[in-house]
């Protein structure tokens, strides 16, 4: 099975690598954003510019993600965020990929804007905290912690 690993760097891009582990029986590539630490890390991975809350970037990034999406056909998307998974989920819908969401393992009460924004398109979203199942709904489930 194929798996795309979508998030920004930093502690999502950690929370993500410490999913990976779950994985590891299959072909993972990522898609995450350039900077000097993805420069360095030892993965098979796509970069795009920072999105922020442009929506000319989101478009960009759509079409950039759609594109490699088509190339690699992953059969699943996994991503702890943030915004680049917004992208990341459509195209993976757009091309019939199952889509999980993991909520970053700071939220522990509410629900973050990505978090909000995702869980209409996603086919899973995961919280690292069982008190956080009530903010999002049917939807959501609790496994434990990546940490």
């Amino acid at each position: 099975m194929k798996i795309a690993m979508v998030s920004s760097h930093g502690g999502h891009l950690t929370e993500l690598r410490m999913l990976a582990e779950a994985f590891d029986r299959h072909d993972l590539f990522y898609v995450t954003y350039e900077s000097e630490r993805t420069k360095h890390l030892d993965i098979d991975a796509y970069t795009l510019e920072n999105i922020g809350t442009s929506p000319l970037s989101m478009a960009t990034a759509l079409g950039k993600i759609i594109r490699w999406f088509w190339t690699q056909q992953p059969d699943v998307v996994v991503s702890t965020g943030s915004e680049i998974a917004i992208p990341a989920f459509l195209a993976g819908e757009f091309l019939g990929a199952t889509t999980i969401f993991v909520e970053s393992w700071c939220r522990v009460t509410n629900r973050s804007a990505t978090g909000r924004l995702v869980y209409p398109l996603v086919d899973h979203l995961f919280v690292q905290w069982p008190e956080l199942l009530d903010e999002y709904g049917e939807k959501a489930e609790f496994q434990g912690s990546v940490l």
